[in-house]
Formats: C-alpha cells, structure tokens, sequence
C-alpha cells in the first residue's frame, strides 16, 4: 500500500474559536448499542451567507446537466511539479497588490476527485466550489514538492454577459500540461457537511473521521487542506488566487487562474 501523501509542516491547524474542530457528535448506536457506521450523526449547518451571494437559482439546471456530462470524463493524475516563481506578483509579507483574502478549501478522498472551495470566511458558505479531475493525494503530493499552478480557461463568448466565476466548466492546465477540466457546481451535503466541520479552522491539514474508521471508503480517507488565499480580478475576463503561506516563503503554494480567451 502506497504511503499517503505527507502533511506540509508549514500547515498547521489553526482555531479561531475555542471549540476543537476533532470534536464531532457520537456515531449513532443500533438497538443492540453497537455503532452504526452507514449511519453517521451530520452537524447542524450553521453557515451564513457570504456578503457577495445574490440569487444563483437560475444557474442549477446547467450545473447539474453539466455535472452530469462531467463525471463520464476519466480522473487524471498529472505530474504537476514544475517550479514556478511569482516573486514579482508578491509582497515582501505574502500579500498580493489590489488582493481580497478568502479562504479556500481542498478536500475528498485521496482517490477521487478533488474539491476546491472559495469562501470569504471559514463561517461563511461557499462563493465558489469547484471539482478537478485531479485525484485528492495526486494534488496535495505535488504541492508537497514545489509551486502548482492550475489555469483554467474557458471560451469567451461574443456580448459575454456572465461573471466568470459563474462560468460552468472549464479546460484545466497544471504548470503548462493539459490535465483534463474542472467544473462548477453547487454545494452538496457532503460538502456542507465538511465546510460545517471546519467553520472553526482558519488555516490547517488533515484528515476528515467518516464514522468509527471500521470500514474506509473504496476511495481512501477524507482529506483537507485549507488555507487562506489572495483573490485578485484583472479584468471581467480575468481572475487569480494566489495561496498565501502562514510563514512567507516555506511550505506548498498554489495559484489558480481563471481565464477566458
């Protein structure tokens, strides 16, 4: 069995509140007491709305026949270790020039698709959620190693209308090589869930308990890293988040950039 990707030391987890984010509700129990792992205890969604969030109903019906055509396209597992600087897009501190700080989330199970969660707060439900099909563990390795850069690019449409955070789906590169698309989708109750679980970690790695550990999923543990990020707009066209490391210089970086051409 290969050896689960490695945990960065720079990431540690980070509360803002005093309550532990390990602590989770008692599994429930069946009539003879034992532990009913197929029935898990799921928190309260407490989120609140982003400041920035309008209505978006309209966009459901695409997202869902776009995540449908999605999930037929094969998981790729790219090698995305090509060191890339940004010094000269950076701050001395880590900030980013004309940048707002989000917090962003990667997480799922090391073998399946990875997750990426834009939000303005750790309290606050997401802005932006995107699936890669990069598996979980492929990604969070290669970070382990140097700077990953993901671009995403879309076809820009004659009188373009729509934000570009609102685009459905896109064509995905990491640091220069074609690695398959990402797609935009809307928040389900694993999702929820998980954004729920961590609504007090600021920053941190880890693992994600799934019932009583009898019975891991086909799909490996549920993994998580989250960070803060620096989200700077170019234009109506154009859009980047950069990670930001709680040390300056050390640990994974990230950048992800959004794109029409």
């Amino acid at each position: 069995m290969a050896n689960p990707p490695s945990i960065p030391p720079s990431l540690k987890p980070v509360q803002t509140r005093s309550q532990s984010p390990s602590t989770f509700p008692s599994p429930p129990t069946t009539p003879s007491g034992k532990v009913n792992p197929m029935s898990p205890v799921r928190p309260t969604i407490s989120l609140h709305q982003p400041n920035s969030k309008k209505g978006s109903s309209k966009h459901n019906k695409i997202f869902r026949r776009v995540r449908a055509v999605f999930r037929s396209f094969p998981i790729i597992a790219p090698a995305c270790k090509i060191p890339v600087s940004l010094h000269g897009n950076r701050l001395h501190d880590g900030h980013v020039h004309g940048g707002t700080r989000m917090t962003g989330t990667l997480f799922g199970h090391r073998k399946a698709r990875v997750n990426l969660a834009i939000q303005e707060s750790p309290g606050s439900l997401p802005v932006l959620l995107l699936e890669l099909t990069i598996p979980t563990g492929k990604l969070l390795q290669d970070m382990g190693v140097g700077l990953v850069r993901i671009a995403l690019e879309c076809e820009k449409k004659p009188h373009e209308k729509t934000k570009i955070e609102d685009e459905p789906i896109w064509t995905m590169f990491c640091n220069g090589r074609k690695s398959g698309y990402a797609v935009k989708r809307e928040p389900t109750d694993e999702d929820l869930n998980v954004m729920q679980i961590l609504h007090v970690v600021s920053m941190g790695a880890g693992v994600i308990p799934t019932g009583d550990g009898a019975d891991q999923p086909a799909d490996g543990e549920l993994t998580y890293m989250r960070a803060f990020f620096e989200r700077v707009a170019g234009s109506k066209d154009s859009e980047t988040y950069y990670m930001l490391n709680p040390d300056g210089n050390n640990g994974p970086e990230l950048s992800l950039f959004f794109v029409r051409i």
